[in-house]
Formats: C-alpha cells, structure tokens, sequence
C-alpha cells in the first residue's frame, strides 16, 4: 500500500494598505468608532463622515475587506496628528497595526513633515517602535477641550 501524495492547499492572502478614500467601509469605521473606542464611544455618524472628509485616511484590506484604520490631519509641511487607529479585533496580531504605521510615515504627502503627535491610551510600544515618545517639553505644550454644542464632551 502506498501513501497518498502530500496534498498542500496554500491560500495567500492579500494585504493592501490604500488612501483611496472610496474604499472605506465608513459603517465599520463608525461601528468601531462608536463602540469599541475609548477615545470616539458614541460618535455620530455625520461626525466620522466629516472627521473622514477633512483627512488623509489610510485602510487596511484583507482580501479586500477592510480591518483597520487611521487618519492624519496635517498641513502637510511641518505638523500632523495621527488619530483614529485601529484593527479590528479578528485581526489584530498579525502586524497590520505596524503595517499601517509604516504606510503613514512614509507616504509621500507627508514627507516634508517633522513633527507627528498622537494620543493613545494603550499602544505606546507600537509607536515606539516608529520613534515615538513622550512630549521632550511637555511643559510647552498645552490643550483645549470643549464638550460638543449637544453636551456630549468631546
């Protein structure tokens, strides 16, 4: 008797990360957004859509499903703001969070500028890994927080 031939069934996924902002899932950005973050819970939808129209937004596909998610706001010389990132949770581990760094740091619009900030409340080794740090000066920086015109804080 002999035994079968070795039978392997490879499937590659496919990874793209795009600024084509007609790709995003917005519903998916605004369901994590929404419900799962700590720093949007309760955002509206006409917010997402407005945050999502006034920045370079970044997507994360898997076989063209989109996992994850960034914006910058810049001016595209010497300032911008990460903000908003995410992977969904299926998918976190396996390197898109990195891969969507990479993407945001290199991509052309913003090579000119040198200083990025961001906010996090648990992901300081990943950005780390991207030479983030704390504030040199913190006390040179300052902020204003305003609670929304409906009550609803930031």
């Amino acid at each position: 008797m002999t035994s079968p031939p070795n039978v392997r069934s490879e499937y590659q996924m496919s990874v793209e990360v795009t600024t084509d902002r007609a790709r995003l899932d917005v519903a998916m950005i605004h369901r994590f957004l929404s419900k799962e973050s700590y720093w949007a819970r309760d955002i509206s939808l006409p917010d997402v859509e407005n945050g999502i129209a006034n920045s370079l937004c970044f997507g994360v596909y898997v076989d063209n499903t989109q996992v994850g998610f960034a914006r910058v706001i810049s001016d595209f010389v010497r300032f911008a703001h990460v903000l908003d990132v995410f992977v969904v949770k299926e998918h976190r581990g396996s390197g898109y969070g990195k891969l969507l760094m990479k993407n945001i740091l290199s991509h052309p619009a913003l090579s000119s500028v040198s200083r990025f900030s961001l906010g996090t409340a648990d992901a300081h080794g990943l950005y780390a890994q991207f030479g983030f740090t704390t504030p040199t000066k913190p006390e040179t920086l300052m902020e204003l927080i305003r609670p929304k015109a409906d009550g609803s804080g930031t």
